[in-house]
């Protein structure tokens, strides 16, 4: 398992109140030993005016995903932080009004001062929408 910090899937709902992941719909389902998933609805909120998911729904996605995996992989989130410094979407897949995505985070790599975080993003039938690349620097939090 590599979470040093796991957090249950409620306390992770809830913090996410009255935040962008409320406004998108984003909701964490899953934590596995080495992944953490969420699903986040194709809706009005979540599309551009042709009706499909927007890029941009998809990259605050994938970056949710990886800013969470990467504090609860923090060795002690009282005294560092995780900062996004690079996000990289490739938009694969359009997917429609009235779907929904689930979107999968793993690490490249966990190391002291860099993480690097993959995510991948699934319509309901499995195929592949958007993949992602988020580069964590762990840094001192400022007191």
């Amino acid at each position: 398992m590599i979470w040093k910090h796991p957090l249950p899937l409620e306390q992770l709902n809830a913090v996410s109140e009255r935040t962008l992941n409320t406004a998108l719909g984003i909701e964490f389902t899953e934590i596995g030993p080495d992944f953490i998933q969420a699903k986040m609805p194709v809706n009005e909120h979540t599309v551009q005016p042709f009706r499909i998911l927007h890029g941009g729904a998809s990259a605050a996605l994938a970056e949710t995903l990886g800013s969470v995996a990467s504090l609860m992989c923090l060795d002690d989130p009282t005294t560092h932080a995780g900062v996004g410094v690079e996000l990289n979407c490739s938009h694969l897949r359009g997917v429609p009004e009235g779907g929904m995505v689930i979107g999968t985070a793993k690490p490249y790599r966990l190391g002291k001062k860099i993480q690097v975080w993959n995510m991948e993003i699934h319509n309901e039938q499995g195929e592949l929408v958007c993949v992602s690349r988020l580069t964590i620097a762990v840094v001192e939090q400022k007191r």
